[in-house]
């Protein structure tokens, strides 16, 4: 029977890896210390797969098909957006069908992927919290960037019913979930209903799978061209009441906010933090060990948190 040995919650950000590593004290040079004493606590751990929670950045998904859930079974690959791993990686996929068998008795028909292509969403935590790209995963992707998005109760939801596939699970090993995403940053919008957005971009947002990289390579150095700034805007206030609030081990009281006021007070970016509330109520347990760095320069609060003590 598989043994879940703990949950792991870690902000991302491409500039994490764009832009000169920080100095001493720089900006976001807490963050990466952090995030390498928890690399060095899994390692400890010993996990024989992980399960990594995390959005998808128009690099898979797109409004010709825009699903809420997408789950890895057999294959996954690195697009390589913005310094993150490209290529194949490692799937744990006896361990995959079964958290699919395990959703779809609990009422959850999540969209299923042979072949999934996951950005860095996804491969930045995962690389960052397990030391590289080698542990078998098994890769859930959830529709964070592009409304509708899943309600917050639904990933609460979704959470319970993981955490029952995995407990249920026949996999012989111990099993890490991790969630990457958030937590507080504002993006432009995403939304096709927009009618600001200009024509160009909606079109790359629907149309984009047919020219996947020519989409990325424009839409790239936009990116960039936020990053740096010191009076971007986070949050600090709202991002430390949710990681209070999983250390309380009350993720309800994040989801009874509600969408609306999720946006307003964490942006438009602080959707992603419907990853860490599925990983951590799949887990179960309150977050243990926890820390939080505002990087405006990143534009984005750099949170992470256990379940287990990091030392």
């Amino acid at each position: 029977m598989a043994e879940i040995i703990g949950f792991a919650g870690m902000s991302h950000s491409p500039f994490a890896t764009l832009l000169p590593p920080p100095a001493q004290g720089g900006p976001g040079s807490a963050f990466l210390r952090d995030a390498d004493r928890v690399r060095q606590a899994v390692e400890a751990l010993a996990p024989d797969a992980v399960v990594v929670v995390g959005p998808d950045h128009f690099h898979a998904n797109f409004y010709d098909v825009m699903p809420p859930f997408v789950l890895g079974v057999e294959e996954a690959v690195g697009f390589g957006d913005f310094g993150s791993t490209a290529g194949p990686l490692p799937v744990a996929s006896r361990l995959a069908w079964e958290v699919q068998g395990g959703l779809a008795d609990a009422g959850f028909d999540v969209s299923l992927s042979y072949s999934l292509t996951v950005d860095h969403g996804i491969v930045q935590s995962y690389e960052m919290i397990t030391g590289g790209t080698t542990l078998p995963l098994v890769p859930l992707v959830v529709n964070t960037a592009a409304p509708p998005l899943p309600s917050l109760d639904r990933c609460v939801a979704l959470g319970k019913a993981l955490g029952a596939a995995l407990r249920s699970s026949e996999f012989p090993g111990r099993v890490l979930v991790a969630a990457s995403g958030g937590l507080s940053h504002w993006l432009p919008s995403n939304d096709p209903r927009d009618p600001a957005m200009a024509t160009d971009r909606r079109d790359s947002l629907i149309r984009g799978r047919a020219n996947v990289r020519e989409f990325a390579a424009a839409r790239e150095p936009r990116v960039k061209a936020m990053g740096g700034n010191p009076d971007a805007r986070v949050n600090e206030v709202w991002d430390r009441w949710f990681l209070d609030r999983l250390v309380a081990g009350s993720p309800s009281d994040v989801a009874r906010i509600g969408h609306d006021a999720l946006e307003a007070n964490a942006g438009t970016g602080g959707h992603e933090v419907r990853c860490w509330l599925i990983g951590q109520v799949a887990v179960g347990m309150p977050l243990r060990w926890t820390s939080y760095e505002p990087v405006p320069e990143w534009i984005t609060g750099m949170g992470i948190g256990t379940t287990f003590p990091v030392s």
